[in-house]
């Protein structure tokens, strides 16, 4: 199994969201996996309690950094994944919930296929990654982990997405560079900013797909804003109506009828929540640090607990049992 790649969580306003986001990776992820959280100034003084507290006590090799001031969503998150620099990165909503092995799944999407630039798991509210109706807001599904072992049954064949969706979505290092990164001048929603960065990036001959292998659920579906799907329209005519034709035609019925086969099928299997957990930590190799600028500039208090960290955005990889948070709004070098 491939290495994990860094995980990156954009923090949001919703304590609840996160607070239940942070547990399924921790649930769901094996310890040590790079993960940062960034913070574009929204969260609160809840948000921020259960994020320190998080830190505290995560098996994940966690980092997270707030700026004083925000600069938008797009900005933002464009920042950050340049900071990363060639890195494959998964980006995962705030409000999302990780099924157990997703992380393995999509890193063994982009071992199996260097074709594809852009990896996205099923979700209950994936617009043309829906499960178990396309195009739909179903319910968050109430057994993660037997649903996790049915898309792990399933046949890797890595099926042509419209677009990558902004549930979680596992970008490949190179073509988001060759692509030109995220428009933050054009769009303020990751939701299209993600679409425009899928469409360029096929433009260049890569694929966007949907690894049927994983499933990250959320509470509901990205959006839009003002604007944003008129700057759509203007770059890509065609792009709505191909999402339509998609979204009537269904060429991933069939796959959706597999996996709710498979999910039925487990209805009375044994739990094997455990032995998943050990099977997924034993076949991803510990991961290296994260290196990326402006390391040398981070400073780490001596106590037990979360740290308060130097004078950038970018953090400073840390380790598994030494997580990082760090206060600036200044934007990687």
């Amino acid at each position: 199994m491939a290495e994990l790649p860094v995980i990156l969580l954009p923090v949001g306003h919703d304590d609840d969201a996160l607070d239940a986001c942070l547990a399924a990776l921790d649930a769901g992820t094996p310890a040590g996996t790079r993960i940062w959280l960034a913070d574009d100034a929204r969260v609160g003084p809840r948000g921020a309690a259960i994020v320190q507290r998080w830190l505290a006590s995560t098996p994940l090799q966690a980092d997270y950094t707030c700026r004083q001031r925000s600069i938008g969503e797009v900005a933002h998150l464009d920042d950050v994944l340049r900071a990363c620099g060639d890195a494959d990165v998964i980006v995962l909503a705030p409000d999302a919930i990780p099924a157990p092995g997703w992380a393995n799944a999509l890193a063994a999407c982009f071992s199996r296929d260097a074709s594809i630039a852009t990896a996205t798991p099923w979700c209950n509210a994936g617009e043309s990654a829906a499960w178990p109706r396309i195009g739909e807001i179903n319910p968050v599904p109430d057994d993660p982990a037997r649903l996790a072992r049915a898309c792990q049954a399933l046949p890797p064949l890595y099926p042509e997405l419209p677009a990558a969706i902004g549930h979680a979505v596992l970008l490949r290092g190179n073509a988001r560079r060759k692509a030109g990164g995220l428009d933050a001048s054009s769009y303020r929603s990751w939701y299209a900013a993600l679409i425009d960065l899928s469409l360029r990036m096929a433009g260049l001959g890569w694929r966007n797909a949907l690894c049927e292998t994983a499933f990250v659920a959320r509470g509901g579906e990205g959006g839009p804003a003002d604007g944003d799907m008129d700057a759509l329209a203007v770059r890509w005519p065609a792009w709505h109506s191909r999402l339509a034709t998609f979204l009537m035609q269904d060429p991933l019925y069939a796959t959706r009828a597999a996996l709710q086969r498979g999910f039925d099928a487990l209805e009375n299997a044994p739990a094997q929540q455990q032995l998943f957990h050990e099977e997924t930590a034993d076949a991803v190799r510990s991961p290296a640090p994260l290196s990326l600028p402006g390391e040398e500039g981070t400073i780490r208090e001596a106590d037990g607990g979360a740290r308060a960290a130097g004078t950038r955005d970018t953090p400073a990889a840390p380790d598994a049992a030494d997580n990082v948070a760090s206060t600036d709004d200044s934007p990687p070098k």
